[in-house]
């Protein structure tokens, strides 16, 4: 799915980023110009990498988690 309608970057090419090390939003910026033009995408990009971090760690992400 298209996330960045300026910039035609797919929540893959995001995921891809995020999986290589990418942990914020201005270093998936860096890589993918994301959030430069309009900014509609920002919101969406800072979830995905909120889950990953949240993966990554072991967390189930679930509003019942002990960890949340």
């Amino acid at each position: 799915m298209i996330v960045c309608i300026c910039r035609a970057v797919s929540d893959r090419q995001i995921r891809a980023v995020i999986s290589e090390g990418a942990s914020s939003m201005a270093e998936v910026r860096a890589e993918l110009g994301t959030g430069e033009c309009c900014g509609k995408c920002s919101r969406q990009v800072r979830e995905l990498i909120d889950q990953h971090a949240s993966t990554s760690r072991g967390c189930c992400g679930g509003t019942d988690c002990a960890c949340a």
